[in-house]
């Protein structure tokens, strides 16, 4: 099997883990890896790596992502979603509640204090947060800082609302459907998600899985994302021996190095106008 990545449209239902278990018997290795799960109740782009090209994912976890969304107010639940039990009893969303909207949406956009979800991924004293809460523990998880660039109505109806939101990563979107229904004084959860954006990539360039996986060359996902660097035969063994090569690009703190067949031989810092090897890719991965 050929290295890559692979741009998947998650349906609703399968587990993350599940469809890179699917991945890794329909690509015949064990190597296959993630940039971000999905809960099995929400939807949209996943992006996976086969082989040697799962070490590109170190460099695609960080990048920023927007989601469409719907918000059902009236109701806070447990886990910030629909899977969660109602606390307390639902509140009427009124048309004071539905005018002041735009001003709690305005002042959950930017950089805001977020407190993720309980029921997250996030690590508590080495043990993921859901799962404390599914155990009957109580968790209290610090805030962090997140960044929302756009937090945007498409649809409202009397007590919902479809938006869509460009954020950066570790953005809990079920903890922004919490703070809103909290801010508007009537609680509220998470009812649907879908992922469309990672960084460069969008949901409507994914598939499902599919035998042969349609999986995409190293080379193309970090012209993407990088500045290139050109390399002949001889540059092009010397950085795989991890040597510091010579440059007129500017400081960038990362750099796709290409093969002259257009592969992709690694990733590099360029600083001082010379090369700091970040990551090789090994030689089955190196495809144009």
């Amino acid at each position: 099997m050929t290295a890559g990545l692979l741009l998947l449209d998650k349906p609703i239902g399968p587990t993350s883990h599940d469809l890179v278990q699917r991945t890794r018997r329909l690509a015949g290795t064990r190597r296959v890896g993630h940039a971000g799960t999905l809960d099995p109740a929400a939807s949209g782009l996943m992006i996976l790596g086969v082989d040697g090209a799962t070490r590109l994912l170190t460099y695609l976890v960080g990048l920023d992502k927007t989601y469409e969304a719907t918000i059902r107010l009236g109701t806070a639940t447990t886990t910030d979603d629909a899977e969660g039990a109602p606390i307390g009893d639902p509140r009427p969303v009124t048309a004071g509640t539905r005018a002041a909207i735009p001003a709690a949406i305005a002042a959950l956009t930017g950089e805001i204090d977020q407190v993720p979800s309980s029921v997250s991924a996030v690590h508590v004293d080495g043990r993921r947060a859901h799962e404390l809460v599914r155990a009957g523990e109580a968790v209290d998880l610090p805030s962090r800082r997140v960044t929302i660039r756009r937090f945007a109505v498409v649809e409202q109806r009397e007590d919902e609302l479809d938006v869509v939101v460009d954020c950066s990563s570790g953005t809990y979107i079920r903890a922004l459907a919490r703070d809103l229904g909290a801010a508007l004084g009537v609680g509220g959860h998470l009812t649907a998600l879908r992922r469309t954006r990672v960084g460069p990539f969008d949901v409507a360039d994914a598939g499902a899985l599919e035998e042969p996986l349609p999986l995409r060359a190293p080379a193309d996902v970090a012209r993407a994302l990088f500045p290139v660097l050109r390399l002949d035969a001889e540059e092009r063994v010397a950085l795989q021996q991890g040597k510091r090569l010579p440059t007129a690009l500017p400081d960038a703190p990362v750099v796709a190095a290409l093969a002259e067949d257009g592969g992709l031989i690694g990733l590099v810092e360029v600083r001082g106008g010379r090369t700091r090897v970040l990551m090789n890719l090994p030689p089955e991965a190196v495809v144009a």
